[in-house]
């Protein structure tokens, strides 16, 4: 079914006016892993938005200079770099290169992650490692990294995490981000309680569904209209929605906020009904496990 005309569904602001002052990140240096497309750079967006010089983190460098060349059209200094967060020595240097280049970093997006549908008996220990690595590792490595340093110089900063609402349900074909995403989530409160001393504030953004157009169902209008209809907000959030959020943690906005999962699914999560389509079993799905191709 397609969403009532008469509903009421609400529209963020448009792209040009974020919701913080232009220059609430003035001064500051944030790295965004898997900053080049998708959501991460959304996040880089955003944080551009606010003023900050933004370093785009990604592992194929083609990929994060797209993404920087398009950060740069907003008037802040940026730089691409590539990076495997799996490797602790890895995101050491890229912090190096990225603090000679842009100065401290003291805003961290870790963003950098891997998915793909599979039924759980049929994931691979290479699949399996895919996954999990980049987020849980990739997470530690840079979260850490930015920690210490931090740490050393009696300076304060920001860390948000990209989590996923279905850590709490999991989801069909997604035993491997599920896991991850979940490790992400515990990571975010255990790092907030080790380091509020320090003022380092650490959250997540447990997020829905934000089509755009590397995502896997892709952002076209039919790709995008069967999931309208089952989200309570009548419609999928928009990229700069979940950028915002992310960025708008960080700021000082929100100076006590530490700790803190936020699910952004337009009230996906929080659908009960007595009367709910007949389950049909992931395997069985026209499609694959997640229901499109």
């Amino acid at each position: 079914m397609t969403v009532p005309t008469h509903h009421i569904v609400p529209e963020p602001p448009p792209f040009s006016t974020p919701p913080y002052p232009a220059d609430v990140f003035a001064g500051q240096t944030v790295l965004v892993t898997g900053g080049g497309s998708g959501m991460g750079l959304a996040m880089a967006t955003a944080f551009a938005q606010g003023g900050a010089k933004v370093a785009v983190m990604g592992r194929r460098i083609e990929r994060a200079q797209q993404g920087a060349a398009q950060i740069a059209a907003i008037g802040v200094p940026v730089h691409a770099l590539s990076c495997d967060v799996r490797s602790g020595p890895s995101v050491a240097a890229a912090f190096d290169e990225v603090e000679q280049v842009l100065g401290p970093v003291s805003l961290l997006a870790n963003n950098a992650g891997a998915n793909f549908p599979v039924l759980a008996e049929n994931i691979s220990v290479n699949a399996w490692n895919a996954v999990t690595r980049i987020a849980i590792d990739g997470t530690f490595h840079c979260s850490t990294e930015l920690a210490r340093r931090l740490i050393a110089r009696g300076q304060r900063g920001a860390i948000v995490n990209n989590s996923a609402q279905y850590i709490w349900t999991g989801f069909p074909g997604d035993a491997h981000s599920a896991a991850a995403k979940t490790a992400q989530a515990t990571m975010t409160k255990k790092m907030a309680a080790d380091w509020a001393a320090y003022g380092i504030r650490v959250n997540a953004v447990a997020a829905g569904f934000f089509p755009h157009a590397s995502s896997t169902g892709g952002d076209a209008p039919e790709a995008i209209a069967p999931l309208q209809a089952m989200i309570p907000a009548g419609r999928t959030g928009r990229i700069r929605e979940f950028g915002w959020l992310s960025a708008m943690v960080c700021t000082p906005i929100l100076g006590q906020l530490t700790g803190q999962v936020i699910v952004q699914d337009g009230g996906e999560s929080l659908r009960r009904s007595l009367m709910l389509p007949d389950f049909i079993p992931p395997r069985e799905r026209a499609g694959g496990p997640w229901g499109w191709q």
